[in-house]
């Protein structure tokens, strides 16, 4: 009887905890159901400050005393002058861009800016680091307008180059009023591209039909189950065409000094070759441009980003939770059965 009775309190335990976190984890469904749109933040970090930490970091390792004593004396001096000049520097804001093919980080992109021209002057200058193989015209076209927005307002914009900035990420780059590149970077591929499968011949072997109705006759040139016709494919490549002239005309009109029918050809170039063919303006690296500037001016990285939703931020915690919940009920019953 007394198993029995112990038994039937520990059922009694366990069930109650099971639901417990049932219920809990119920709560934290409904909240992320019924939570409000995703809202994003802006972040500035300051990488001045960053710099300046390395450095002296750095110099407390290797230094010896009677030279850290030395270079103090030297920054209280240092200081002293800039509390006396009370002037602020010029500021660098900058930004990172990676890529994707359908380019949805211009929707981070656009805040970004925003928030810079909200406090910008043109004393200062914007960095935007580009990191992009390409991806569709319509969202690389919109970033490079972004970035124009800040070339209108006549604050000096650079663009880094330290991997890749290929078709749509150089549509961006040769926005800027200077183009930094790595020596090997890829730097180029101006122009274009589409391809799509076609399975109508797979779909009459086995005597499926396919029906499309448009009205209008260019509506759909090329189909991906219908039969494809050799105006549509004309009507297709004269698109193409158009296009790639449009991004002709981009690159031509920011960056006169290129040959844009020796360039425009689709192929990538490494960051040296793209220096040569007027394509870049500097060989360097996005870091070695940040060390120099942090002397004339205040650097700030500006990230916007999207809050967590309920879900993501209880479902690592949920999950300790559990786990903990789960592993005193089986200390217990351990402790029972003994």
């Amino acid at each position: 009887m007394e198993f029995l009775f112990e038994y039937g309190l520990f059922f009694a335990k366990a069930a109650t905890i099971v639901i417990a976190v049932a219920i809990v984890a119920g709560l934290i469904a409904g909240a992320a159901i019924k939570q409000k749109p995703e809202k994003g933040q802006l972040d500035f970090k300051s990488i001045s400050n960053q710099l300046d930490d390395v450095t002296d970091y750095a110099r407390e390792m290797v230094l010896g005393k009677a030279d850290l004593k030395k270079l103090a004396k030297e920054q209280k001096k240092e200081q002293k002058a800039k509390a006396k000049n009370q002037e602020s520097l010029p500021r660098l804001f900058v930004i990172d861009f990676n890529g994707s093919m359908d380019a949805n980080e211009v929707d981070h992109l656009r805040e970004e800016v925003t928030a810079i021209l909200c406090i910008a002057n043109e004393k200062d200058e914007v960095l935007v680091k580009i990191e992009s193989g390409g991806g569709v015209v319509h969202g690389y076209g919109l970033g490079a307008s972004q970035l124009q927005r800040i070339k209108d307002k006549n604050i000096p914009l650079v663009a880094a180059v330290d991997k890749v900035a290929a078709s749509g990420g150089y549509m961006m780059a040769c926005v800027a009023d200077k183009v930094l590149a790595a020596p090997y970077a890829i730097i180029g591929s101006i122009g274009v591209i589409a391809q799509l499968p076609n399975f109508n011949k797979l779909l009459k072997n086995n005597h499926i039909e396919f029906e499309q109705h448009t009205a209008g006759n260019f509506k759909r040139t090329l189909t991906v189950f219908g039969e494809n016709t050799d105006e549509g494919r004309e009507k297709f490549r004269e698109e193409l065409g158009e296009v790639h002239e449009m991004f002709k005309h981009h690159v031509g009109s920011n960056r006169q000094d290129v040959d844009i029918d020796k360039v425009a050809t689709g192929e990538h170039w490494y960051g040296q070759q793209a220096k040569t063919l007027a394509l870049v303006d500097e060989i360097t690296t996005s870091d070695d441009y940040l060390m120099q500037s942090n002397e004339s001016r205040d650097i700030f990285a500006v990230k916007y980003s999207l809050k967590k939703s309920v879900a993501e931020k209880f479902g690592i915690a949920g999950a300790t939770v559990l786990e903990k919940t789960l592993m005193r009920v089986w200390s217990r019953a351990s402790t029972w059965f003994k």
